[in-house]
């Protein structure tokens, strides 16, 4: 019991020194795919390349990663941004391109989904493309 009030009361006293001002403030965000080239085919066994193309809104947003799932022969595509809540925030549009590398393993066709943002019901909304396995 004495070790129990004790780790409490060590708890208590290390978050009390904790100044929430000194946290980053921050959000991931997902971004909508303004466009993705994709190729006619993909060849069993290649790799092969799409560009996807996103706009990050204001100097306060920034590239995180790729979100890339994959359900059985679906891939779902989106980009995950970084937006610090921070600072004074330019208002700079910036169109960036990103290069996806698929190893095409499967001789299913592909279908990907790429994020289009949501709708006014808060869904996500998706662009379909199916790419034939050669």
């Amino acid at each position: 019991m004495k070790k129990v009030l004790l780790l409490l009361t060590a708890i208590t006293v290390l978050s009390s020194c904790l100044n929430a001002d000194d946290l980053p403030n921050y959000k991931y965000e997902f971004l909508k795919i303004d466009e993705a080239t994709t190729p006619g085919s993909f060849t069993l066994g290649q790799k092969d390349t799409i560009k996807i193309k996103y706009t990050l809104l204001n100097s306060c947003y920034s590239f995180d990663n790729i979100y890339y799932e994959h359900q059985d022969s679906t891939r779902i595509v989106a980009v995950r941004s970084y937006v610090d809540l921070d600072s004074n925030c330019a208002e700079v549009i910036t169109q960036k391109e990103y290069d996806i590398i698929v190893n095409v393993a499967q001789e299913e066709d592909y279908i990907f989904k790429f994020y289009k943002g949501v709708d006014i019901d808060g869904e996500n909304i998706f662009e379909e493309v199916i790419i034939p396995v050669n």
